[in-house]
Formats: C-alpha cells, sequence, structure tokens
C-alpha cells in the first residue's frame, strides 16, 4: 500500500476536499473569512506598491482518494493545497505571479515580484481588468458544496464493492486496474481593484472501475472502464453498479475483430460525442479565434452544423459541473443560445480576446460552462437501429486533430452495426474525416445524455466517416 501527501499547489478554481483524518467534513485549512481577509491584502499591497489595477485569487482545497485492486488497498492519497495568484498592471504593463504562503511578507513578496515583471513587460493594448459594469453584482447559490462524510475505510468498502462486482459479472474477467474513491472540496475568492470580492466553496467526488478481460478461445485480453462524478454523493450511482457497468462493458469487447478500410456512418457514445463538442469549443474561443489558429473562423452567424443541432450554455444549473455565477475575471454569467439550429450565435470569450477581436466579453474567461444539446427521441439503441450499418464508437485514442484545418484521425474501438444491433467489437482502427464535414453531418443527437461533466450531450451520429484498419 502507498500513502501518498500532496501538500503545496499552485491556486485553481475547482478542486479538492476535506479533513482527511475525519472524511468528507468541510473542515478547510483556513475560514473562509480569512481567505477573503488575505485577498483583500493582496489588493491592498498591489495598490500600495503603485498598480493602477490589479486582481487576484486565493484558494484552498482538501481532498482524499483510495484505491483498491484485487481486493487489496493500493494507494491512499491526500492533499492538503492553498494558495494565492496576483496579477497587476501598470497601465497596460501586465505582471503576474503566485505563491503558497498566506504570510504578510510572502503577500507583499509576491506583489512586489508581480509588479517587477510587469516594469519590464511591453504594453498590450488589450490588457486590463473586465470592464466593471459586466462584474456580477448578485451571487446566485448553485448548490455546489456537498462534503462527503466518507473515511477511509469507508472509501475502501465501496473500492472493494465496485471491484467485486466487476469480477462476478462473468469468469472471463480475471483481473482489474483497480476501483478508486474520492472526495473534493475546494474554496477560493476573487477580487479587483474595481470593488469586486466574492467567491463560493465547490465539491466533487467520483468513484470508477477499470476491468479487464480474457478470453477463453485465445485473442486479445480486453480493458473497460465505468465511473459516477457528482457534485454531491447522494448523486452517485452505487459503488456496485459502477463496478457492474464496468464489467459489462468490458464482457463485450472479448473477440474483437479488426475492419477493413470503408466509408460508413459513426456513430459516437454519449461519453465520446463530448469529445466532439470540447473540439467546437476550442475552435470558436477566443485565444484560438485572435491567433487565427481555428478551422471556424469568422464563422459567427455562419451555419457550423447540421440544423438538427442546437447548443445552449447553461452555466446556472444546480449541482452542475461546470455551473458558476461568474467567470475568473468576476463577469457574470448568463444562459444563452451558443448554436441554434445549426448556426452559430456566439463565441466564448474573456475579455482579453473579446478586446483583440473588438467584440465584448462572453462570461468565458476561464472556459466554457454547462453546454447542453437539444437531443432527439432516440436513445443509443435506437440511433443504432438509425444507422442500420456501420461503426459505434465506444473509445478513442491519440490527439489526431488539426485545430487549424479541422482534420480529424484518431485511433477507436467500438462494435460494429449491422441490421441495426451489435454484430462484434472491433478493435486497431483509426477514423478519419474533417470536423467541418462531420460537424454539417450530424444526422441525430441521442436521448441518453452523459450528464457527468459540463458537456451535456447523448449520443451523435455521422452520416459518414472513413475507417481505416491495420
Amino acid at each position: 500500500m502507498t500513502v501518498l501527501a500532496e501538500t503545496t499547489h499552485q491556486p485553481q478554481r475547482h478542486g479538492v476536499p476535506a479533513d482527511p483524518a475525519r472524511g468528507g467534513s468541510d473542515r478547510f485549512p483556513l475560514p473562509s473569512a480569512e481567505i477573503q481577509r488575505v485577498a483583500e491584502a493582496v489588493i491592498a499591497a498591489a495598490v500600495a506598491g503603485g498598480a493602477t489595477a490589479a486582481d487576484t485569487e486565493v484558494s484552498q482545497a482538501v481532498g482524499q482518494s483510495v484505491t483498491v485492486r484485487k481486493g487489496e488497498v493500493e494507494t491512499i492519497s491526500y492533499n492538503r493545497d492553498k494558495g494565492i495568484a496576483v496579477t497587476v498592471y501598470l497601465g497596460q504593463r501586465r505582471g503576474h505571479a503566485s505563491t503558497a504562503d498566506f504570510s504578510s511578507d510572502a503577500v507583499q513578496a509576491t506583489v512586489a515580484k508581480a509588479l517587477a515583471i510587469a516594469r519590464y513587460t511591453a504594453e498590450d493594448v488589450a490588457a486590463g481588468l473586465a470592464d466593471p459594469g459586466r462584474l456580477a453584482r448578485t451571487i446566485p447559490d448553485l448548490d455546489l458544496f456537498h462534503p462527503w462524510d466518507l473515511t477511509v475505510d469507508d472509501a475502501i468498502v465501496l473500492g472493494r464493492e465496485a471491484e467485486a462486482a466487476a469480477l462476478a459479472v462473468d469468469r472471463r474477467l480475471t483481473n482489474t486496474e483497480g476501483s478508486t474513491v474520492a472526495w473534493n472540496a475546494s474554496e477560493f475568492t476573487y477580487a479587483n481593484t474595481n470593488g469586486f470580492c466574492a467567491g463560493y466553496r465547490s465539491t466533487r467526488h467520483h468513484i470508477d472501475c477499470s476491468v479487464i478481460g480474457d478470453p477463453d478461445n485465445g485473442g486479445a485480453m480486453q480493458r473497460d472502464y465505468w465511473y459516477s462524478a457528482a457534485r454531491a454523493p447522494a448523486d452517485l450511482q452505487a459503488a456496485a453498479a459502477v463496478g457492474r457497468i464496468a464489467g459489462e462493458r468490458t464482457l463485450r469487447r472479448l473477440g474483437a475483430r479488426k475492419l477493413g478500410t470503408v466509408e460508413c456512418p459513426v456513430l459516437f457514445e454519449a461519453p465520446e460525442a463530448a469529445d466532439l463538442v470540447g473540439y467546437f469549443v476550442a475552435a470558436v474561443s477566443g485565444g484560438s479565434l485572435y491567433r487565427k489558429s481555428s478551422f471556424l473562423l469568422d464563422s459567427l452567424g455562419s451555419r457550423v452544423f447540421a440544423p438538427v443541432v442546437s447548443i445552449r450554455e447553461e452555466p446556472h444549473l444546480p449541482r452542475g459541473r461546470g455551473s458558476a455565477p461568474f467567470d475568473n475575471e468576476g463577469v457574470a454569467t448568463a444562459p444563452r443560445d451558443v448554436v441554434r439550429d445549426g448556426v452559430l450565435q456566439g463565441y466564448f470569450l474573456g475579455s482579453y480576446s473579446a478586446r483583440k477581436l473588438g467584440m465584448a466579453s462572453t462570461g468565458n474567461a476561464g472556459g466554457s460552462h454547462n453546454l447542453v444539446l437539444a437531443h432527439g427521441g432516440d436513445d443509443l439503441a435506437g440511433l443504432c437501429q438509425r444507422m442500420g450499418r456501420g461503426l459505434l464508437v465506444t473509445e478513442q485514442l491519440g490527439h489526431g486533430v488539426n485545430p487549424v484545418t479541422g482534420d480529424y484521425s484518431r485511433g477507436a474501438a467500438g462494435f460494429w452495426i449491422e441490421g441495426g444491433e451489435i454484430a462484434y467489437p472491433v478493435e486497431e482502427i483509426t477514423i478519419a474525416g474533417n470536423l467541418k464535414d462531420m460537424f454539417h453531418g450530424i444526422l441525430a443527437v441521442g436521448r441518453d445524455i452523459d450528464r457527468r461533466g459540463s458537456r451535456l450531450t447523448g449520443s451523435i451520429l455521422v452520416d459518414r466517416m472513413t475507417i481505416a484498419g491495420h
């Protein structure tokens, strides 16, 4: 058994929990009032040092992760983190520094370092804080903080339950890569010289299990996994259910075959479909746009998807993985249509990228929030029936996507579909196309929505891609 202790990390917005010795309580290293006091001290030090503007994020996080493999405890890890990140401006020259030390001397030294960097940085006309008129004035409670009162011993029991349920699915499931049970909680305060000072707490928890199967008739061993993730422990799938699904997913991959080269429809299972949404977000985000490194340049108001696709950003979903009342610059978030009937309605911009593009921030400094795809009436089985003959992708490998051209080529595994039903599992294939064509060729979005992340989509059926065998 390995016990790991992690103590000092740079600050991050969403993070990790409570007192490891006491389970998932809300015992952070410092009380909330102290976090706010430190943020205010950072801003005061920046102004006293001559900064014309400044902002800071002060954060703390605590957490625990337990991994069980073959019934034995393999790893127990704890983390208790805290950090300060400060950005100062001297006119339109910018400097940034960070520290994990909350002492007054450390705050002064970190601010001084940021100011020194700013003095030697070239002016940037786009640099500066967010427009004060865009800052959040009311902070809705999005129900993001649900500590898990889970001791190490309790986590071990759950990990064993998941692993045992996986191996009980079939005797050909002979090994595992382990089951991990983790709880996480974090807190931060963001403050700037425009009078904004606010923050909130959040939690993330998960249970996962990875299983290995060995076919009777030779052939290659296979692995698959499943996981459950949620803000609140009550929203997690039962550990035994996670293990059973992981076992069933591994079992169905035994006896996988290779395919010859063919052009056919491709159905991306919901967890893989979320990757397609991710490539879209990257292509219409500020950094890619002002650097002209996107295959969707100048696409605002244009059709970028098939008409069946509509995407709405919903940053205020209770307990949502991507929920936030304001972005990394304090700009208020708000629900909006990003894609309507295939037509792009808006980019993802923070203040800096918006200024570079001559536009306004969309409240996306730090990234997108919950993206919800409108869906049709078919579940995964219904989409297989609709496809008739083609490839169902359940896993992708590698990073063969060109963000400038949209060219797409990734290793994949999944199932060959004949007559609307699974015929056999396939492996060691490559799926290739271009994201522009793939987006325009979407025939349907399923109602089998994967709600574990911040991209809430069902399975996506694409009219055609090239499948290359090995």
